[in-house]
């Protein structure tokens, strides 16, 4: 069973930036839809599709960056221009969602 791996959550000042990781063994982003979420109801931050254009909702747009690196099986997160709203836990999961057993997520507080 494909276990999930969140990692480069932390504390962060306004303004600053955090890169998100999260591992997928046996899955190959050009074919396969994954995303990233935030909070206990799992809103979405970025979908990445690997057809396309990844998608963003209003609040992060601009500001996150989703990435897939097959060789290295991982889901990536690039988070500039951090805001205080930005705190929660950080969870990677298929696109939609639930597709696969939801990890631990990693926690990503804003603050100065």
């Amino acid at each position: 069973q494909v276990q999930l791996v969140e990692s480069g959550g932390g504390l962060a000042e306004p303004g600053g930036s955090l890169r998100l990781s999260c591992k997928v063994p046996g899955r190959r982003f050009r074919t396969k839809a994954m995303g990233w979420y935030r909070t206990r109801q799992r809103n979405l931050v970025a979908g990445f599709t690997g057809i396309g254009n990844p998608v963003y909702p209003d609040p992060v747009k601009g500001r996150f960056t989703i990435s897939g690196d097959n060789a290295e099986e991982t889901l990536n997160l690039q988070m500039d221009s951090l805001r205080p709203e930005d705190t929660a836990v950080y969870y990677c999961n298929t696109y939609p969602p639930g597709g696969l057993p939801w990890g631990q997520g990693t926690q990503v507080t804003v603050s100065s």
